[in-house]
């Protein structure tokens, strides 16, 4: 049986200051920039979540992308749309909120919610139209 991957998509606006509150508000500015505002700033995100696995005879999918979407929706969406996520999320608290930790993060909050007949192969997550992470988890580090 053929392994086949598949990608669901969705989008989320959030905010978030990128910073260390061990380090003056010149270092931050120096090192983090604009996105060390202390006033915040938000994103409108682009999230792309792929699973593989193998081509059901039955039913001709991988896995049900309406159960890879409530998944989605449930793990991630729900807990970071129109919310600040260095103060309203607590999966990512005490974290640096860049986007490479919030793609990590987002990996580690689904990986586990899946079905178990797909993997979970890769998290995109689209910042800005120019900048993106791309995260294969722990085994693709």
């Amino acid at each position: 049986m053929p392994t086949v991957r598949v990608t669901r998509r969705a989008h989320f606006c959030s905010a978030h200051r990128i910073y260390r509150d061990d380090w003056s508000q010149e270092e931050n500015r120096e090192v983090f920039g604009d996105c060390s505002n202390p006033n915040w700033h938000g994103h409108n995100y682009i999230l792309d979540v792929t699973v593989e696995g193998p081509v059901d005879p039955e039913t001709g999918y991988v896995a049900d992308l309406k159960v890879i979407k409530q998944v989605v929706k449930e793990r991630v969406v729900d807990d970071v749309d129109h919310r600040n996520l260095n103060l309203e999320v607590p999966w990512l608290e005490g974290t640096i909120v860049s986007t490479e930790n919030f793609a990590v993060a987002i990996w580690e909050r689904i990986g586990g919610s899946l079905p178990s007949t797909v993997r979970l192969h890769r998290v995109f997550l689209q910042e800005t139209p120019n900048n993106s992470v791309e995260y294969l988890g722990p085994e693709g580090d």
